[in-house]
């Protein structure tokens, strides 16, 4: 407390170049010479690392939620001070002093060991000898006490080694509860505490009044304006060193001066300002960030550290190459596609659900393998010219879907041009046509008097082809003329039966075989003829309206940045969304109470805890449009970029991996003050063994098994086609769902996920081991010990004129899908089960067959019929491994 200190965070971002956040910490009982010179030194090692980095003045008891963040989950200063004038308190080691701490927001501080130091309103910490108590006053809430939690695992292991017990006293509790008879018999007995009323949340959100000085020839002078703008800061001014100190200086002496004891100062250089300094501008220009290259960076900050006789061995090592986008999601699984029609969804045949036209709005629900239980993500695509009423029933029927399901998929919103990785990798050959098919589209364009335009295969048309290989590649139709030409991509131009490929200069020899590929599903049977740039027949440019100037470059997407997690606020009737940024983030941050936004830019997340109001989980997507327009990093946010929503529990592979992620936590029973007390306390059941979700890199296929084991690529053989069929369980639930007027038009995930991984079993090697608190985080859960343990879950409000008898089908539902995870590898025994012909059973049947177990569509068949549908015998297809049978199974339509 004594002391002043400097704190250097240096950070490697992913766009090469390095971020430096200096920090002078000064203890309250630092001499104003000593916070002086911190200020100075801090100013003086800015410059020995090139002067860009951001600078903050921490005042004990009051630092910066970015400077605490670095020291989780608290800091205690100690008395006296190190090399000062400051007399040492001296520590007995052997006598353990009994200490009182308040916790308030993230800030832990010491105060008197009395009573007078208790309220209703904070949390306190009673450290004593074999036992630390938390005193939970009663207008805290359920965060707060599970933040000063991880406060009292700190103490536990800091101060006791781990050993000692742990008690939880509840305010307004009295003598009665012996723990808290415990904790009172400290302060005397127990005795009512002054009860000041609630503060209401009523605050008045008004506009700061700011004031802008410039620090010119050693003064401060006022700058007087109407608008806080940009233009009043002098960007043609080079500041010297000197000046920088003695603005330094300046700005302790101004507070000094008007006695402001909180006020953070945070200094900040031209092209490297902070979102809170470019906040307080009415209008920030959109300027390139400027970057201070990661060899030059870790140059100067490894010489810095050199001269105080620091070892920088590793700082040197390169910055990672910058790597293609991974889609970190198994692309084996199940797909259904519907189009949006009249205020309703229509399925679309598995041979045209990849294919989509920009004036529709279209749905589609994917089913995979996860690590341990099957996943599903139900997203809904606007088309770039889809009209808005197609647009808010796709939203509506897509989040009714997800409901259905006790919300435990994955939704995400997407736009035309804007499809992040995953979309590409599930659908792998997309093809998106100009026009639209829906009747609300058709009407638009009719009022308006706007050309139908919509794709004929018999027609002139010109597609863009782009992606990286068979397992992600997109033909986009864009205007059938020269200038739509780019070089560095190829394209496929026809009219009627007269086919070009296009092969612009900059191409590899994969984009060339990717134009083959598409040209198997634009124009089958068709001959086409190859045209490289620079070589093009007069025909070519006669098709496309002659020769124009055209680009060379690629087209652009929106990078993924270094990630930020933000914690909602939750807006009411007249405020506004409210975030607040959660600096070096962690899995254990995501309380289950609360609704998070993780933002990296080119994707946002809406995560969402399990006892989140039902209300707001249906406003949640809302929420995410919400922070987009906010865009409170100030990084020109496209109001077109993904939003995924994730229900705690549900987190897919390509949201955990910004995290350490334990599956297992998720599991847990309570609210987050509940699970952290069970893991501090060490009790509960003993601990699954259960290792923490791996976070592979999925390029678009399973690593799990060889790629011509499970692989859904998309075949070009004449012999072989290619079939997505429905997921086990979900046809016989489409019933429930569905009107009772149209069939197959929808099959919801199931109610119940699996218990068991579907792939490999994870390495349980390769995930960091637990610590011994962690470990027992699933003691206060078992696992689940029939799948109708989902049945405990919140069940959504079904709809009046519901059908009757959906509980019975569900329930029947869950009795086959947990009937196939535990026969999985035994032979199927169809003895006494009814024959039906083949086109009665396949998952697209005109007229399908009722009352069957959907699972084992294959044993309905004659003897007769399945030899020659699958070639081989019942006998022998039952002694294959299950992912051969479900491959067969699958492009027979069977699956």
């Amino acid at each position: 407390m004594g002391d002043s200190y400097i704190i250097l965070k240096t950070t490697a971002l992913k766009n090469g170049s390095l971020r430096h956040d200096i920090h002078y910490w000064i203890g309250k009982d630092t001499s104003q010479d000593e916070s002086g010179t911190a200020a100075i030194l801090t100013v003086e090692l800015d410059a020995a690392l090139g002067g860009r980095a951001v600078q903050y003045r921490e005042i004990q008891g009051n630092e910066t939620d970015k400077f605490l963040s670095y020291f989780r989950p608290c800091i205690m200063p100690q008395p006296g001070g190190v090399a000062s004038g400051f007399k040492h308190v001296e520590v007995n080691e052997q006598e353990h002093e009994t200490r009182l701490y308040v916790c308030t927001g993230n800030r832990v501080v010491h105060v008197p060991f009395a009573r007078s130091s208790l309220n209703h309103d904070d949390i306190f910490i009673l450290d004593t000898k074999s036992k630390i108590f938390q005193f939970n006053g009663s207008n805290s809430s359920i965060q707060e006490r599970a933040k000063a939690l991880e406060v009292v695992q700190y103490i536990k292991d800091t101060f006791h080694e781990g050993k000692c017990e742990v008690a939880a006293v509840e305010d307004g509790r009295l003598m009665a509860d012996a723990e808290a008879g415990e904790f009172w018999g400290f302060f005397g007995g127990f005795a009512p505490l002054p009860r000041r009323a609630p503060v209401e949340d009523n605050e008045k959100y008004e506009e700061t009044v700011f004031k802008l000085l410039c620090f010119n020839q050693g003064k401060l002078e006022p700058i007087n304006y109407e608008s806080l703008l940009h233009e009043l800061l002098k960007t043609n001014k080079t500041t010297s060193l000197q000046e920088r100190k003695s603005a330094s200086e300046a700005a302790e002496k101004l507070l000094s001066d008007d006695n402001r004891t909180k006020t953070h100062v945070i200094k900040v250089i031209e092209g490297f300002e902070t979102v809170m300094f470019k906040s307080k501008f009415k209008e920030w220009p959109q300027t390139p960030d400027l970057k201070l290259s990661s060899e030059d960076g870790r140059g100067k900050v490894a010489a810095l550290l050199k001269r105080q006789g620091l070892n920088v061995k590793g700082l040197m090592k390169a910055a990672p190459a910058k790597e293609e986008p991974q889609a970190y999601i198994d692309c084996t699984g199940s797909l259904q596609v519907w189009r949006i029609n009249d205020k309703d969804k229509i399925l679309l045949p598995s041979a045209d659900q990849s294919k989509f036209y920009t004036g529709d709005c279209y749905i589609f629900q994917y089913m995979y393998p996860g690590d341990d239980k099957e996943e599903c993500l139900i997203g809904s695509w606007f088309g770039k010219k889809s009209i808005e009423e197609d647009r808010v029933t796709a939203i509506s029927l897509a989040s009714k879907m997800v409901e259905s399901v006790k919300f435990q998929a994955v939704q995400t919103r997407l736009y035309e041009g804007k499809e992040p990785i995953q979309f590409f990798v599930i659908f792998q050959s997309f093809q998106v046509f100009k026009g639209g098919l829906s009747s609300g589209y058709k009407k638009f364009i009719a009022e308006n008097g706007i050309d139908d335009d919509t794709y004929l295969e018999d027609g002139l048309a010109l597609f863009r082809i782009q992606g990286s290989g068979p397992e992600n590649m997109q033909a986009i139709q864009v205007d059938a003329a020269a200038s739509s030409l780019n070089s560095s991509y190829s394209y496929i131009l026809h009219d009627g039966n007269t086919v070009f490929t296009w092969t612009g200069n900059l191409t590899t020899s994969l984009d060339q075989e990717v134009v083959e590929r598409q040209l198997d599903i634009i124009k089958p049977n068709s001959q086409s003829r190859s045209q490289k740039e620079g070589s093009e027949t007069d025909q070519f440019w006669s098709l496309l309206g002659g020769k124009s100037e055209y680009p060379s470059q690629k087209i652009g997407r929106a990078n993924e940045s270094d990630p930020h997690l933000f914690s909602c606020i939750l807006p009411k009737v007249h405020i506004a969304l409210r975030i607040k940024e959660i600096y070096h983030f962690t899995q254990d941050d995501l309380m289950t109470e609360d609704v998070f936004i993780l933002d990296c830019h080119s994707d946002i997340f809406v995560w969402v805890g399990q006892q989140v109001d039902v209300k707001v989980r249906l406003q949640a997507l809302d929420i995410g449009e919400k922070f987009v327009k906010l865009d409170f990093l100030m990084e020109n946010l496209s109001s077109d970029t993904p939003i995924f929503v994730i229900m705690e529990g549900s987190e897919p592979t390509f949201f955990t991996r910004f995290f350490t992620w334990d599956s297992a936590k998720s599991l847990m029973h309570g609210n987050s003050y509940q699970r952290k007390l069970s893991i501090v306390k060490g009790g509960g059941s003993p601990a699954l063994d259960k290792p923490k979700r791996r976070t592979p890199t999925y390029s678009g296929r399973s690593t799990v098994q060889d790629k011509s084991q499970r692989s859904r690529s998309m075949s070009f053989s004449p012999e072989r086609v290619r079939v997505r069929g429905r997921s086990p369980a979900f046809t016989a639930l489409a019933a429930n769902f569905e009107s009772a007027n149209s069939r197959n038009l929808s099959t919801p995930p199931p109610v119940v996920k699996k218990l068991y991984p579907k792939s490999a079993t994870p390495d349980s090697s390769s995930a960091p081991s637990k610590s011994s608190a962690t470990a027992s985080l699933t003691g206060s859960f078992d696992r689940p010990k029939s799948v109708k343990d989902g049945s405990e879950l919140e069940k959504p409000k079904q709809e009046e004129d519901a059908k009757e008898g959906i509980n019975t089908m569900t329930s029947r539902v869950e009795s086959l899908t947990i009937n196939e995870d535990v026969k999985e590898n035994e032979p199927e025994d169809d003895e006494g089960l009814p024959v039906y012909p083949y086109d009665r059973l396949i998952t697209t049947a005109a007229d399908p067959v009722t009352e069957i177990d959907v699972t084992r569509r294959e044993t309905y068949l004659s003897s007769a019929e399945f030899k020659d549908k699958f070639g081989m015998t019942k006998e022998a297809f039952s002694k294959l491994p299950k992912w051969k049978q479900n491959r067969m199974k699958i492009a027979l339509q069977l699956f």
